[in-house]
């Protein structure tokens, strides 16, 4: 291991590695940022996955998106092989001095080894191969007591660049044609900007989600407390499914617009919100990266790690002694009891006490 801090003065290009969600990529924006700040002359790649790219799409800081497409793999092995290979040849035609890798992820080991980087900076973990693989590897906090921003931002500390306060801000940037068509479909419905709640009440994973029932019974309080409400979904049969039944229970009379927007889209919308109500998911994590106040339900996964980064916030949780667990439900079943009991009078409260601040 390289104990002395990097050349920065000597950088050209960085490759940064994240291979994993939505959410997860979004919080490594601020790697960007300081990256930039402390090399100005280099220029800074990101490598994600294919379907996570808009994540990271207009980042002031990074120079091109590289992306990894699961759907090689479905092809077939010769279609993976050749876009493989053609991947491989664009990041080698790049010669980066630095690969900053975020995650345990295979590729990111053998990047560093066929790449050939002056640096290289993994997490920490056993094996000699792993080690042999870069020059650089930070300590990950254990029990889940350092939030993922931190976490990502620690590969750089590790390699003696260390964050200033306000370079920790996630980014992400909805684009000029995201905004205007939001703006349109707000202005369709008679809303104005600022002037209601953006509710996203489902998650891919259903061990995150709370129960069909509290979501309608909270919207039928909030618009009876005279707020305007609009509802989105990713555009999945299963989550469009959650929406129709939360539909079918609550008075409310809610602006449904789920499983119409694009990721960047939802990014306008959250930035014209008052507020945002939903889950420990990646639309919680755009909407505090777009600035707007959240109130998040978190059971299994940990708020520490995953809540809302640097936005007046509420989180609710239970008073479950085995959370956060981060199983997949109770015993594996998908339905956690530590995000089912919650109790519609919290989140309620909650949303009444953060709309109250100035």
């Amino acid at each position: 291991m390289v104990p002395d801090p990097i050349g920065v003065d000597s950088l050209r290009r960085v490759l940064v590695v994240k291979l994993r969600h939505h959410g997860d990529v979004l919080l490594t924006s601020p790697v960007f940022r300081v990256l930039h700040e402390r090399a100005p002359q280099a220029e800074i790649d990101a490598l994600v996955y294919a379907d996570t790219r808009d994540m990271l799409a207009g980042h002031p800081d990074i120079a091109r998106l590289h992306l990894v497409d699961r759907e090689w793999k479905r092809r077939g092995w010769l279609v993976q092989a050749r876009h493989e290979s053609a991947l491989l040849a664009q990041l080698r035609e790049r010669r980066y001095q630095l690969i900053v890798h975020l995650t345990d992820h295979p590729r990111g080991a053998w990047l560093a080894q066929l790449l050939r980087p002056r640096w290289s900076v993994a997490p920490a973990r056993p094996g000699r191969l792993w080690k042999a693989c870069f020059s650089h590897r930070y300590a990950l906090a254990k029990g889940g007591t350092r939030h993922t921003v931190e976490s990502n931002l620690d590969a750089l500390r590790r390699l003696g660049l260390y964050p200033k306060d306000e370079e920790k801000r996630v980014v992400m940037v909805p684009g000029d044609e995201a905004v205007a068509r939001v703006d349109a479909l707000l202005a369709q419905h008679g809303i104005e900007a600022k002037g209601f709640i953006h509710v996203h009440p489902t998650s891919r994973w259903l061990f995150k989600a709370w129960t069909d029932e509290g979501n309608a019974e909270l919207l039928t309080r909030l618009a009876r407390d005279g707020h305007r409400l609009v509802l989105t979904a990713a555009p999945s049969a299963r989550e469009k499914a959650i929406v129709a039944r939360i539909l079918e229970r609550t008075k409310a009379n809610v602006v449904d617009i789920s499983g119409s927007l694009s990721l960047r889209e939802m990014a306008a919308l959250s930035a014209r919100a008052r507020l945002f109500f939903g889950v420990d998911s990646a639309p919680m994590h755009i909407a505090a990266a777009a600035g707007t106040p959240v109130v998040a339900l978190f059971g299994p996964s940990g708020d520490v790690e995953w809540g809302p980064w640097r936005v007046p916030h509420r989180i609710v949780t239970s008073g479950h002694s085995c959370r956060p667990c981060g199983n997949d439900g109770c015993g594996g079943g998908k339905v956690s009891e530590c995000l089912t009991q919650l109790p519609v009078e919290r989140v309620h409260a909650a949303i009444n006490e953060l709309l109250a601040q100035p």
